[in-house]
């Protein structure tokens, strides 16, 4: 994955702030065979891996018109196909499975039960907001969860759970800082009418607690062609200080900002999470020109345009053999920084003759920080890492970045990382 002469670059932090050195080792996949169809919901090889191969999972939904990420597992295999190319991790070849989590609990447990029957090693940069369906089948097995996009408790509270980044929590505190430092006034809370999006309206209020700031919490459905409606109620009358912050996902936020692009508002200010809208979104809907021109954005890692990112774009170019990857896709980097996150501990664990998962959860645990190329601060899952909250100890990346659209670009509105672990702790 990664490639000698990449530049090696972490942005400062506001706490610690660990640099990041970008070695590299290379890797890659077995091509994939049919399900058996007692799990036909997902893809992926069904021979069991051999004794100096290893087998790890990625999966995500796909074709369901809401939250879909295809491109996490097209760039896992892309990541296997690299790897394979020059050895493997650590002398071993591996085997990337991927299965379409379809967007529901039955198919993100019939993912669990596939890497189970598969014996994978660990579930990788994987993206459900079902984590009650498929956590307790991993911790059954043993198989560790690394890199999770943080859409459901259980990623922030299970031991075999590993988040590269603070999940939605982060995100949306974050988005409450830095629309207090924007000056608002009332912020409206556009989000899915799910489980997953109820929590969001808490996280918020934590990080507003104290401002002043009225929220205006808006309950809008995971899939509709038209959000004419959502759109009024967050403009409201208008008013300056009025802001906006659209929590939903990337296609239903498309759909959202056409009816902002024809309301025209002139007062109230479009704020998003990074995942709802990316730099492709701003490209499509206009640039400055567009609903995004000077939006504020809160992202887990530094913008597309950062170097952070080149060996992610060359792996894309060089091993996508087709697929549709879009680098400035949060969740294609969480899939990247999970799979930065295996290499380095397969190789802290590489001694072993037959790595186990027992093996990996050790080396994760140990609490021995893990680089990540400036993508995130170093991250470490020891006891003295653990966020000091009974619901999502878990989270230890607790860090974001603030970002605006200016000049059709999304760039850095502050330099390096902010961390929210107060707010999130409190």
């Amino acid at each position: 994955m990664r490639r000698s002469g990449s530049p090696d670059h972490t942005p400062s932090t506001d706490t610690a702030g660990p640099g990041g050195r970008r070695r590299r080792t290379a890797a890659a996949v077995t091509a994939a065979l049919l399900l058996p169809a007692l799990l036909s919901a997902c893809g992926g090889p069904a021979d069991a891996a051999g004794a100096e191969e290893l087998t790890v999972m990625t999966w995500a939904p796909s074709g369901t018109g809401a939250t879909d990420r295809p491109g996490m597992t097209a760039l896992a295999e892309a990541i296997g196909r690299e790897l394979n190319s020059t050895g493997g991790l650590f002398g071993r070849k591996v085997k990337v499975l991927t299965c379409n989590e379809q967007n529901s609990p039955d198919g993100a447990a019939a993912c669990a039960e596939q890497a189970v029957a598969e014996r994978a090693l660990a579930v990788v940069g994987s993206y459900s907001q079902y984590g009650d369906s498929y956590i307790p089948v991993l911790e059954k097995a043993g198989i560790p969860y690394i890199g999770g996009y943080g859409l459901s408790t259980p990623e922030f509270s299970s031991p075999l759970s590993y988040p590269v980044s603070g999940g939605t929590p982060a995100l949306i505190a974050g988005s409450g800082r830095q629309l207090t430092e924007a000056g608002c006034r009332t912020v409206a809370l556009i989000r899915p009418d799910t489980r997953a999006g109820d929590t969001l309206l808490g996280y918020l209020g934590g990080a507003l607690k104290g401002s002043g700031i009225k929220i205006n919490d808006i309950k809008a459905p995971e899939r509709s062609n038209d959000y004419t409606s959502i759109a009024k109620k967050a403009i409201g009358d208008d008013k300056a200080g009025n802001c906006a912050v659209a929590a939903l996902g990337a296609e239903p936020t498309a759909n959202l900002l056409d009816p902002f692009r024809r309301l025209e508002p002139k007062r109230t200010q479009l704020a998003s999470v990074i995942g709802s809208f990316q730099q492709s979104v701003v490209d499509s809907t206009g640039g400055d020109n567009g609903p995004l021109g000077g939006a504020y954005a809160t992202g887990w890692y530094p913008p597309e345009s950062s170097h952070v990112w080149n060996v992610l774009r060359s792996t894309v170019r060089q091993r996508a053999e087709g697929a549709v990857i879009d680098v400035s896709d949060p969740g294609v980097q969480t899939t990247w920084v999970a799979y930065e996150v295996l290499r380095t501990a397969v190789e802290r664990a590489g001694n072993e003759k037959q790595l186990t998962s027992k093996a990996l959860r050790s080396v994760l645990d140990s609490g021995e920080p893990i680089e990540t190329g400036g993508a995130t601060p170093a991250l470490s899952w020891g006891m003295t890492n653990m966020l000091p909250s009974a619901d999502s100890p878990r989270l230890v990346n607790t860090s974001v970045t603030f970002q605006r659209v200016q000049g059709g670009r999304l760039t850095l509105q502050r330099e390096g990382f902010v961390d929210v672990r107060t707010t999130l702790a409190g």
